[in-house]
């Protein structure tokens, strides 16, 4: 019994350090076989995701922020690594009480990010950049989740920002690290004139490298096609903005502006945008209403009985028609309820909002022959004079113009 005992209190004790051992790698979403570039890039996405700066009064990210920094601190150093590996939390305690403890980790992040960090205070801001994102009426209509891509600038992953490949960097012997040079200009005998210009040696960065990094080519940052996830609400006004903090171009220098994308609605593409061959492609929209232009024989604008089903942009069938003896007039226009775009609404489609939606307005057109059959044309001839007689209008008699031209002999003209 007590054999046994000891065993399952070893196994125990083993199972607690696999599960210990694989706590900072879940934190940071890799796997126990990750590279160190690759648990720098989590680093880097994970504690720019979870910065108190940006999550301001949500006390659970920053408690991710600081899980974050010990997981990376833990994993980045080879030997730190391989005693978590072996050993887990509690072979890091031990190490730590030996003088390896925790650094902090806002200190750390502005130290990853090149030496200003993303949010450091009184850091300047870059520009916000805005992106246009053609949608089409489909998915106006439906919503739908999709992403699109652009050359982000990013800050340099191999060298993690510095520029340098050996991760030095020296002070400027030019302008001591100020990155401005004062320059003198004697103007006459006893008069200077003193001009403050950027540093041509270092660029007013106040800093020189030696042996530059071969992906950035020692500029810190470099451009790359990223993909951004976009999420199109159903009902979403055209040309309504979709704001992504802190995500436009990246650099050590200051925090990162907004990414703006604009969604515009796009021309229908008959091959991409309509795959079930639906008629509301072919909508126009305005505000939360629709329009549609139907076409009308001549017969079935005068006589009646037809009937039309439209395909909706969900897929649904909109009904319309006359029945006999009901006339529709070139022009005429019919009000369908409930058939235009659906409402937005922060809710949503949930239990606790039901999407109304506009309208959808018809315009009919009417498509004249354009030459009668001779039995055709004498048979219509005969029915109108028929009716023409028995109660015809003549408008140009009603119209009150004169039956004859007036002459216009004796009327003086200027000359053109």
């Amino acid at each position: 019994m007590l054999f046994h005992g000891a065993a399952w209190l070893l196994l125990l004790a083993f199972l607690h350090l696999v599960v210990c051992a694989e706590d900072y790698y879940k934190i940071l979403g890799i796997n126990k076989q990750a590279s160190d570039k690759q648990i720098k890039s989590a680093y880097r996405q994970l504690s720019k995701k979870y910065h108190p700066d940006k999550n301001p009064n949500d006390d659970t990210a920053h408690e991710r922020f600081v899980e974050v920094a010990e997981a990376y601190e833990a994993l980045i150093d080879a030997d730190s690594r391989k005693i978590y590996d072996q050993y887990g939390h509690e072979g890091l305690k031990k190490r730590q009480q030996g003088g390896g403890g925790h650094h902090d980790p806002f200190d750390l992040f502005s130290r990853f990010f090149g030496g200003g960090g993303h949010y450091q205070r009184g850091q300047p801001r870059g520009h916000s950049v805005e992106v246009k994102v053609g949608v089409s009426l489909r998915d106006f209509y439906n919503g739908r989740d999709t992403e699109f891509q652009w050359d982000k600038q990013q800050i340099c992953e191999e060298c993690d920002g510095s520029g340098s490949q050996d991760g030095a960097v020296d002070v400027c012997g030019h302008c001591g690290g100020h990155g401005i040079r004062i320059i003198k200009h004697q103007l006459a005998p006893g008069m200077f004139q003193q001009i403050q210009t950027q540093c041509d040696a270092c660029g007013g960065r106040g800093k020189t490298i030696k042996h530059k990094c071969p992906v950035c080519n020692g500029n810190r940052v470099l451009r790359k096609p990223t993909t951004v996830a976009i999420k199109i609400e159903r009902g979403a006004a055209r040309d309504s903005k979709i704001v992504y903090e802190n995500e436009a171009d990246a650099s050590p220098d200051y925090v990162a502006g907004d990414l703006v994308v604009t969604l515009t609605e796009k021309e229908p593409d008959l091959e991409l945008d309509n795959p079930e061959h639906v008629d509301g492609v072919f909508f126009r929209r305005r505000g939360n209403d629709l329009f549609w232009r139907e076409v009308l024989s001549l017969r079935e604008a005068w006589m009646g009985d037809w009937t039309r089903n439209i395909t909706h942009l969900d897929g649904h069938i909109v009904r319309l028609g006359r029945e006999r003896g009901q006339v529709v007039q070139p022009g005429q226009v019919d009000t369908v309820e409930n058939e235009g775009m659906p409402l937005w609404h922060e809710d949503g489609d949930s239990v606790y909002h039901e999407t109304e939606f506009g309208k959808l307005y018809v315009e009919y057109t009417v498509v004249l022959p354009d030459q009668l059959e001779s039995g055709m044309e004498k048979d219509f001839w005969a029915t109108w004079e028929k009716w023409r007689g028995k109660i015809g209008v003549d408008l140009h008699k009603d119209s009150g113009r004169p039956e004859k031209p007036i002459p216009d002999e004796g009327v003086e003209r200027d000359e053109l």
